[in-house]
């Protein structure tokens, strides 16, 4: 039997998502957890991987399991083994083909900056206290969504097949203290978010101008584009399945 687990996640202490030798990841502190609680190793897949330092509103993970379990019991059980920056949202069960990675229809990020010094927010948003033009950031945001390859915003040396991602939607907005970067699409590459945002930071200096910007895309080289942002400002905040993988049949 297949199993989602739904979580979020504060990734201050851990380095990133993913299990890796001599590191504490989400990943791993899941994994021995539920190990425990269901007295045989068990393992877990996510639904992608952050890096070190960034966040996750919600996420979500597959495990399978040859003993029927109480999802609900389950989740009181593993919220109370884990450490406070993980917790766990729901458990339930999935058809046994869905897969928490590869059926995720859409995933949406959002980025952090605050201008002015606050004790409460510098460990979940940037301090940037430069004056940006957040009118020409949106304008240069919009040229994302007619675009498909974005090798020019990807890490180097990945295992990537392809750089192909379909974004839906990009955006700034402006709260009271923040400003915050939206974006949603169908996939993600490695730093992908942090690096079209120190980039479109580099239009909002007028250091680039909004051709400059689609020239970056355009390129194809990450040596093009501007730097990545700080991880600790980013939160991975939505992921969509298709509803047919939560339809169990009798």
């Amino acid at each position: 039997m297949r199993y989602f687990i739904q979580l979020s996640y504060s990734g201050t202490h851990y380095h990133g998502w993913q299990s890796q030798p001599n590191a504490v990841t989400v990943q791993d502190t899941i994994e021995k957890a539920l190990s425990l609680l269901l007295r045989f190793p068990t393992k877990i897949t996510g639904a992608g991987r952050t890096d070190t330092g960034v966040h996750a509103r919600q996420m979500f993970a597959h495990f399978n399991t040859d003993v029927e379990i109480n999802p609900v019991d389950l989740r009181y059980k593993l919220n109370s083994f884990l450490p406070k920056d993980i917790a766990i949202q729901h458990i339930f069960r999935v058809t046994n083909e869905a897969h928490a990675r590869f059926d995720a229809i859409q995933r949406s990020y959002q980025y952090y900056i605050h201008r002015d010094k606050n004790p409460f927010l510098h460990e979940f948003s940037w301090h940037f206290q430069k004056d940006l033009d957040i009118k020409l950031m949106n304008k240069a945001a919009k040229a994302l969504l007619f675009f498909e390859d974005f090798k020019s915003f990807s890490k180097t040396h990945t295992d990537v097949k392809t750089y192909i991602c379909h974004i839906e939607n990009a955006e700034w907005q402006k709260s009271e203290h923040q400003l915050i970067f939206n974006i949603t699409a169908d996939r993600f590459l490695r730093n992908m978010v942090r690096a079209i945002v120190g980039t479109l930071i580099d239009v909002g200096l007028h250091k680039i101008s909004i051709d400059d910007f689609v020239q970056i895309i355009e390129a194809k080289n990450r040596s093009k584009a501007g730097f990545s942002v700080p991880a600790h400002g980013l939160f991975l905040t939505e992921i969509i399945y298709p509803d047919e993988i939560f339809q169990i049949g009798d």
